[in-house]
């Protein structure tokens, strides 16, 4: 098995708010290899976001790391200083956020945009920035591409503004691809249109990508590896395969009954999960899960399980994981 491209370990991750901290990421460790799908799932709140942002030095200014590393091309992303992450942000590394509105500036051109990147980390010569901003408007499916350089963002729709992110975060063939809610405001078809881009990108470039989405449905579809998140930490992860069919944990279980899935049977019944997810204003000491779920016992909410490994690269953080499994069985 190839070294990961990226390995985190142990990051924590606070925010300072007015009625105090808020303790966002709490010791999450994973890794992604060459090539790689992940998805990173879990409901708002539950930390996935922070912690990729938190690798890339975006957070609020109200956020900082607390602790621990994440190794990338043999260094640390976060012991670098701004300037440092700024020349892997957009080279190395590339991002698709959620809202393309807000990620693209109204007053450029979209072309412009496409070429800032590859000008900025001095990819390209600006003739050949030129062309290479065309050949990316074509791959990512913007028909006429000479003719949409010149465009601005509101004269694109939701899905063809998702296709220039795409364009402007690989524009110089980035290793890693961090996906941010990236189909989260698009319709069902442009949604899988966006997906099927994404997985040709990456099978083409062999890239790897890590899609954070609160949509299960998504992830599997489209990942190799599934991380399940919920009050910063990580439930449960397995690759794709396993997690569907031996899903451990009570939160797992509960995100796949809580899906609405349009080709079950007419007596498919949603089971939402009881409660919210509520910001943890003090250091968890116990599952974070635990006032939500119906299997949750006294050591439950005194006690933190942690991350074991069951097997089949199965790792699960929950005290009742052999009988969860035994019931599922």
């Amino acid at each position: 098995m190839s070294d990961p491209l990226l390995k985190v370990e142990n990051l924590r991750v606070e925010f300072q708010r007015s009625d105090g901290i808020v303790y966002a990421v709490n010791d999450v460790s994973f890794s992604i290899a060459p090539g790689e799908t992940v998805g990173v799932v879990g409901e708002s709140g539950s930390g996935k976001s922070t912690a990729l942002m938190a690798l890339l030095g975006l957070l609020d200014a109200n956020g900082r790391v607390t602790g621990g590393h994440a190794w990338f091309q043999g260094a640390d992303l976060l012991k670098l200083n701004r300037h440092q992450l700024e020349d892997i942000r957009g080279r190395d590394i590339g991002v698709v956020f959620q809202d393309p509105m807000l990620g693209l500036n109204p007053t450029m051109r979209i072309g412009d945009q496409i070429m800032e990147g590859m000008l900025e980390h001095h990819y390209a010569s600006m003739k050949q920035a030129f062309q290479r901003t065309l050949d990316l408007l074509a791959e990512v499916g913007i028909p006429d591409p000479p003719a949409r350089f010149r465009n601005y963002p509101f004269e694109f729709s939701g899905g063809m503004r998702q296709r220039v992110m795409i364009a402007m975060a690989i524009a110089c063939e980035p290793q890693l691809l961090i996906a941010d809610e990236p189909t989260t405001a698009l319709d069902v078809t442009v949604q899988m249109q966006i997906l099927a881009l994404l997985d040709k990108l990456r099978r083409e470039r062999r890239m790897s990508i890590i899609m954070i989405t609160h949509d299960l449905g998504v992830a599997t579809n489209f990942c190799d590896r599934i991380i399940v998140m919920y009050g910063g930490k990580i439930m449960e992860t397995a690759p794709l395969d396993e997690f569907l069919h031996n899903p451990a944990h009570p939160y797992t279980i509960a995100l796949f009954g809580s899906m609405l899935e349009p080709d079950d049977s007419e007596d498919w019944e949603l089971h939402p999960i009881p409660g919210t997810a509520e910001p943890l204003l003090e250091f968890p000491q116990a599952c974070p899960f635990a006032p939500r779920c119906s299997m949750a016992q006294p050591r439950c909410q005194t006690e933190m399980p942690q991350l074991r490994l069951f097997e089949n690269e199965h790792w699960i953080a929950c005290h009742r994981a052999e009988e969860v499994m035994s019931r599922a069985g």
